[in-house]
């Protein structure tokens, strides 16, 4: 995690040291120079869209909205968020991969459905991330936590595992569904601590009723985006074990990592990224990568996201983020074949 990091920060910098690709900024190319950028330079001319495949509200649709003004200034065009939900994410994601390769129509993805559903929908899927986008850059990193109702037997991380081993099936926790990234980080730390036979409860709908279910003591823990919980951790409606990342989160800078805990090889986070279909030209891909690096260090994005418990963080270039992309496929799709969670 340290070393992805360490790159994205270097490129980061790098591209910071460099003007933004915009039509205003760029010279006027020589006759025959570079036509594919050239080409570029008139884009974009009319509003472009950005399908978010949930909601609005979660947490993807609020990075859109976050960056939205921001991108509209930067193209001087409308940018419309549409909102086209159903199937954990898979019908917005499909809409954006079948649309014009013009460099009109983003995609705004998440680890849910760019790094699991391939997995998880793998008979029905009829999309493949690492196909049929060109990759643009990350757009933000949150942690996620580790909570518990303030009357579970136990307040660590080691004190889970020691009452789950202790007992058996006594231990329920809850998530927002059987092929999540929540329910897979559970059945991660139960095969990293060796084996814990505990009880999985589902709630449809995303976070928030998994979370109302933590608070009310139906279940014991569970593992929640912690931008959906750290409002109930600080109001001591739940207990924060752990955090997910390598570093502890600046909203709750009390709960330790799962590195600190005793889990070394357990990082995570719930991701989201910025995809265009596959066949639009490199040059439009590379603009939009510029814009989303300057954008994400704007101190008012920075104000914002941190407001919402995540962190902006770019890629170091577009080929970084297609390549962190398959990474994430590889490493959770393995973890949902051994953990038979597959939604077909």
């Amino acid at each position: 995690m340290r070393n992805r990091r360490d790159r994205v920060m270097a490129g980061r910098r790098a591209l910071l040291a460099a003007p933004l690709l915009l039509p205003r900024l760029v010279p006027r190319l020589a006759p025959g120079l570079a036509p594919g950028l050239a080409w570029a330079q008139a884009y974009p001319d009319r509003p472009v869209r950005i399908v978010v495949p949930f909601a609005p509200g979660g947490a993807t649709d609020l990075a859109a909205r976050i960056l939205q003004p921001h991108l509209q200034e930067a193209f001087g065009q409308p940018i419309i968020i549409e909102n086209r939900t159903g199937a954990a994410g898979n019908v917005g994601m499909e809409v954006a991969a079948r649309a014009a390769p013009d460099g009109y129509t983003l995609y705004l993805g998440n680890v849910g459905t760019l790094a699991l559903n391939p997995s998880v929908f793998s008979r029905t899927l009829k999309v493949r991330p690492t196909e049929d986008f060109a990759a643009v850059s990350l757009v933000s990193d949150t942690p996620d936590g580790l909570v518990a109702h303030p009357s579970a037997p136990f307040s660590t991380l080691a004190e889970l595992v020691a009452f789950a081993k202790a007992n058996p099936g006594k231990v329920n926790y809850g998530s927002p569904g059987a092929g999540s990234l929540n329910r897979l980080e559970m059945e991660l730390l139960r095969e990293l601590a060796g084996g814990l036979d505990m009880v999985h409860v589902p709630y449809p709908g995303g976070a928030g009723p998994a979370v109302t279910a933590a608070v009310a003591g139906d279940v014991h823990c569970l593992f929640v985006t912690l931008s959906s919980a750290v409002g109930q951790v600080q109001a001591g409606r739940l207990k924060g074990l752990a955090v997910t990342t390598a570093r502890r989160a600046a909203v709750l800078p009390a709960m330790p990592t799962m590195a600190e805990s005793g889990y070394p090889d357990f990082v995570a986070s719930s991701w989201q990224g910025m995809l265009l279909p596959a066949g639009v030209p490199a040059a439009i891909v590379a603009r939009w990568h510029a814009a989303l690096v300057q954008v994400l260090q704007l101190a008012e994005v920075k104000r914002r996201f941190a407001q919402a418990a995540t962190e902006p963080l770019a890629s170091a270039s577009p080929a970084e983020f297609a390549g962190f992309i398959a990474r994430e496929q590889a490493r959770w799709g393995a973890l949902v074949q051994r953990a038979g969670a597959t939604a077909d």
